[in-house]
This record gives structure tokens, C-alpha cells and sequence, in this order.
């Protein structure tokens, strides 16, 4: 299949790199348009979506036709790209066209559906409805930050396009995986209902992460080589490895913030519960912060204990929290699951706006191991960082929801998959440690929520320490602990030169339900030690992986996270590559 005719090779080369870059952004754009439904039936909608007649096909068909061709649900991706992309051939127009049509149908969607209104007829439909009207918001923002991003089309940095691609269409995948997951204890037909409304919407999530994932084969196949450079994708938001710049939200006044505590820290505003800051709440602070910001906004937490729910949404960017050590600076709560409300809005603290930074704070959910559910920190944001921070809970503490996410001398206690979520998330240098649960419960570390075999995401747990509170030790042959569990079909997670203390069952990893996932999550240990790191009596699923040191470095932080050009320029402790103990 060629793209034009060969008597126009210079501008023809042009255009087709254009268009192959491009069109990956174009379906992103269509997986929102279609992810909440919309009055036109589905046969309606499928009559609108058909291909031009055969003899009209035009140069953005063939390219559509071309960059279609790895993924899994073929048809679903060239009708819906057909519709957007009309005749228009130039790049940047075909984005401005997929970004309009792909606001307009939510924004129809959302007012007019009358399936979304039949939905809430009970408390916890209600609240899955307005979950997935959040979701589907946040997918919209990430796609207008990524046009923002972006900026002109340059073919030199088509690796890293690809590499943030791949994490904004996971989260995408996440997003609507959360969206149904609100369902599963409603009444009535309503979580069917909204799985049918989804379906095309997760195949065209599937078929944006498989064209971005193989879109060097396609170049290939065209005489077009790869650059694999590593340069960043745009100095604004990265810094390049090999360059002194610095993220213009960085500065050396942060750097020397994480180096100092107490009253030498310079803060933007100051939250005190004793009345020596501007506010006594931390949500009173919340307010100062600018607008999507875009210059790093402190915000001091004195020692105390802050019992209020905070959240910091998607406007709130570049904020860093400092408090006074994770055991004096305490913000707690104890929403949970069994008193009604559902795991996603359970959480004490949820970090939605990009770049954000804690240090030395404790996040809490106080709810007990009876309530079930009941997150202490939710984290969203895109290239977060979590710094000397503790995390306890009990079932659910710490929701790595989405992104990139970066963890550091942390602490996390729980009882039941109390790391969990689908974000890309590096763990060093940090303690698990398992608490006391129910009389008849197991106890397990993490639950990774893979739902595509393409997603960028997964759990990397590298030099930390698993261990178990004293309270539970006494126990631990009755309530045995694993490493973790498949919460979704590929559920992945690495745990690597790290210490396991010997309350972990020598299986290591336990079953979601019968034999579900255990032969497509991809779990590993590698170079591990302590007493539980003994893999002789690991369970032999065909999903857990013996990978060899010399292939541990595709999970460092530099790698899975691309770590150094983000986290390196904020002056906390980070470790790039392989850590030798």
C-alpha cells in the first residue's frame, strides 16, 4: 500500500510523516467523543461513520487505512478516523477537527443522554454516574495538554511523542476501566447498560495504544527510519539529559525547600492548626493556589493533625505540600466503602493537577479493616512525586490511579491490596509494611490494574523493604501476606533488589478468582533478598516471569518513567539506573 504517487517524492515523504505522527493523536481525541454514549443509536451511528465509495478514496483514507492496520479492532478505527478527518490532509487541522468533534459529543453526551439520566435511580448509581462524568472530563484535559505539548510536529522527537502517548491513552484506558468499575455493586441493568455505551470507546482505546506502540514497524515498512535519540519532547515540561536546562517549573528555591524543615522553609502560604499561619486548613490554602500554574506554589503544613478531605483538581499544577514529618503532620480521614461511598471518592487526599510534590506528610484513612475500602491518597497527577511521605490505611491506603508517579523513602501500610491502581509508578528505597486484618482475611501488598497487554503502566517496587507490623507478625501463619494479585487482566508488577522479611507466603503471589489472569499478568522478582525472597515454592503461573538482571534496567526509573527528565531537576534523592546492595 504506498500513500501517493511517486512522482512527488519530497513533498509526498513530508506528508506522509505528518500524517502517520499525527493520527495517533487523532484517534486519542475519538476514544472521548465516543466514551460516554450519545443519542443516535448504534446502527446510526455506524451508517455516519462508513467509509467514502470506493474510487473517492483520498490520501488521508489511505493514511488512515495504513496506520490502522496493527490493531485489533481495524474496522472501529478507520470508520471513526474517517468521520473526523474528512478530506483535510494538513496535520494540525485534522487535531483541531478531532479535538472539536471529540468536546462536542461529550458535551452533547453529557447534557442530552437519556441513558446517562435513566442511570441514577440509587445512592451508589448516582455517584458512579458522577465518577464517570468526572473520568471523562479528566480525559478531555489530558488531550488538550497534549496538543498544548506537542507544539509543531518534529519527526526527530517522534520516540518520546510516542513513549507520552502511550501514558495519556493508559490513562485513558483507566479512566473508562473506573468509570464501569463503579458499577459493580448497583442495582438494576445499569452497569450493562454503560458497558455497551463503552464498548466502542474501549476499542478505540486499544487501537490508539496499538498504533502508537507499533508505529516504528509501520515507519519501517515505509523506509522511514526511527530516530532514537532519547532528545526530550519539549523543554517547557523536560530537561534534557545531556543539557543544563531545567523545567521552567523548577528553580533553585524549590531544590533548597527539600533540604530544609521548619520555620527556614519559604512558603507561599502557611497552614497552621495552632493559628501561626494565614490559614488553620489546608483547603483554606487551596485557594491562593493560581490557576493552572505554572511556577511552583508551596504550601507549608505545620505539625498536626488536619482532619479534613482534600483534593486538588486538575487546575491545581506544580503545587508542592512540606509538612513537618510524616508522623507530625498528619492529614486523615475515614470514608470507606461499607458507609456508602465508593472506593474512588473514599480517599483523605486525591492529587489530580500535574507535577506535584509532597514531602514529609502522612495521609491517613482511619476507617478500619470492618469498612473495607477506604483509600488514604489518590494519586492522578502526571509526573508526581512523593517524598519521605507515609501512606496508612488498611484495605485500598495508596490508589496509584494514573500517570507517572515517582515514590521515595515512603512508607505504606495496609491489609488488603493496599497498592493499587494502573498508574506508572516507581517505589525506592520504601517500606511496605502489612498490618493486622480480619480474622479470616489474607493480607496482600499490591493489585496492578493492567486492563490492555499495550498500557505503559505497572508497579516497580526497587531496593524497598516488605515487611509486617508487629500487631500482624504473631498472625502471619493464619493471615498469610503475597507479594500481590491480578486485579485486571494484565496486571503487572516488578519487584527488584529488594528485601522481603518472611511473613510473605512462600507462593509469593496469590489468585484474584480461580485461574483468572494468571497466565497474562506479568509478574517478576528479580535480585532480591531476605528470608521471604526465596523463589523455590513461587506459584508456576505462566504470568510470572523469571527475568534476568541483565533486562532489569527496562524497569529503572529512567526507563519506565523516563526519571531524568523530570524528577532529577527537583533535587530529590533519586537513583536513574540499577541500585547495587
Amino acid at each position: 500500500m504506498s500513500f501517493g504517487s511517486s512522482s512527488n517524492n519530497g513533498n509526498d515523504r513530508k506528508k506522509k510523516i505528518a500524517i502517520i505522527g499525527t493520527s495517533a493523536l487523532i484517534l486519542v481525541a475519538m476514544v472521548v467523543a465516543v466514551a460516554v454514549g450519545f443519542n443516535r443509536g448504534e446502527t446510526d451511528y455506524q451508517t455516519a461513520a462508513s467509509p467514502p465509495p470506493a474510487g473517492s478514496v483520498s490520501t488521508t483514507s489511505k493514511a488512515i487505512q495504513a496506520i490502522c492496520q496493527p490493531t485489533d479492532y481495524r474496522q472501529t478505527c478507520e470508520n471513526t478516523l474517517t468521520t473526523a478527518a474528512g478530506n483535510t490532509t494538513d496535520p494540525k487541522e485534522l487535531v483541531k477537527v478531532a479535538f472539536n468533534v471529540a468536546i462536542s459529543y461529550i458535551t452533547q453526551a453529557i447534557k442530552n443522554s437519556s441513558t446517562l439520566k435513566e442511570l441514577a435511580k440509587d445512592s451508589r448509581t448516582n455517584q458512579a454516574l458522577a465518577n464517570c462524568d468526572e473520568l471523562l472530563k479528566y480525559a478531555i484535559d489530558d488531550l488538550q495538554d497534549s496538543f498544548h505539548r506537542i507544539g509543531p510536529f518534529d519527526m526527530t522527537k517522534l520516540d518520546e511523542y510516542i513513549d507520552d502517548l502511550k501514558i495519556w491513552l493508559s490513562a485513558a484506558v483507566t479512566y473508562e476501566q473506573t468509570c464501569l468499575d463503579g458499577f459493580e455493586n448497583t442495582t438494576g441493568d445499569a452497569g450493562e447498560r454503560m458497558k455497551s455505551l463503552l464498548k466502542t470507546s474501549q476499542e478505540l482505546t486499544s487501537n490508539g495504544l496499538a498504533m502508537v506502540t507499533e508505529i516504528s514497524t509501520i515507519l519501517s515498512s515505509y523506509n522511514i527510519p526511527m530516530n532514537i535519540s532519547r532528545r526530550l519532547l519539549s523543554t517547557d515540561y523536560y530537561k534534557h539529559e545531556s543539557s543544563s536546562e531545567t523545567p521552567k517549573w523548577v528553580n533553585e528555591g524549590q531544590r533548597r525547600l527539600l533540604a530544609v524543615k521548619g520555620s527556614k522553609i519559604k512558603a507561599d502560604v502557611v497552614v497552621a492548626k495552632d493559628g501561626s499561619g494565614k490559614y488553620k486548613t489546608i483547603n483554606e490554602a487551596l485557594k491562593d493556589i493560581p490557576k493552572k500554574n505554572t511556577k511552583t506554589f508551596v504550601i507549608y503544613i505545620k505539625q498536626g493533625v488536619y482532619a479534613e478531605k482534600v483534593m486538588l483538581d486538575k487546575h491545581m499544577t506544580h503545587v508542592m505540600m512540606i509538612g513537618d514529618g510524616p508522623t507530625k503532620t498528619r492529614i486523615t480521614g475515614s470514608d470507606n466503602f461499607i458507609d456508602g461511598t465508593q472506593t474512588f471518592k473514599t480517599a483523605t487526599v486525591s492529587i489530580v493537577g500535574n507535577n506535584f510534590i509532597a514531602k514529609d506528610i502522612g495521609f491517613e484513612n482511619t476507617a478500619g479493616p470492618t469498612k473495607h475500602q477506604a483509600v488514604a491518597l489518590r494519586a492522578n497527577s502526571d509526573m508526581s512525586i512523593f517524598y519521605n511521605c507515609h501512606m496508612d490505611g488498611y484495605q485500598d491506603t495508596l490508589y496509584t490511579h494514573a500517570h507517572r508517579q515517582f515514590y521515595r523513602d515512603c512508607t505504606i501500610s495496609g491489609t488488603i491490596d493496599f497498592i493499587f491502581g494502573d498508574a506508572a509508578a516507581v517505589f525506592q528505597n520504601c517500606k511496605m509494611v502489612v498490618r493486622k486484618p480480619l480474622e479470616n482475611q489474607f493480607c496482600i501488598v499490591t493489585a496492578q490494574g493492567r486492563t490492555d497487554k499495550r498500557e505503559a503502566t505497572g508497579l516497580v517496587l526497587q531496593n524497598c523493604t516488605i515487611t509486617g507490623d508487629p500487631l500482624y507478625l504473631p498472625n502471619k501463619a493464619k493471615n498469610k501476606a503475597y507479594l500481590g494479585r491480578p486485579w485486571k487482566e494484565f496486571s503487572r508488577t516488578i519487584i527488584m533488589n529488594s528485601h522481603i522479611d518472611d511473613m510473605i507466603a512462600p507462593e509469593g503471589w496469590l489468585p484474584w478468582a480461580g485461574t483468572f489472569a494468571i497466565n497474562t499478568c506479568f509478574y517478576t522478582e528479580i535480585s532480591n533478598r531476605g528470608p521471604g525472597a526465596n523463589k523455590a515454592r513461587r506459584v508456576k503461573w505462566r504470568g510470572v516471569k523469571n527475568v534476568p538482571p541483565s533486562r532489569a534496567t527496562q524497569y529503572t526509573a529512567s526507563r519506565f518513567i523516563r526519571g531524568d527528565a523530570w524528577i532529577k531537576a527537583t533535587g530529590v534523592p533519586y537513583t536513574s539506573g540499577l541500585i547495587n546492595v
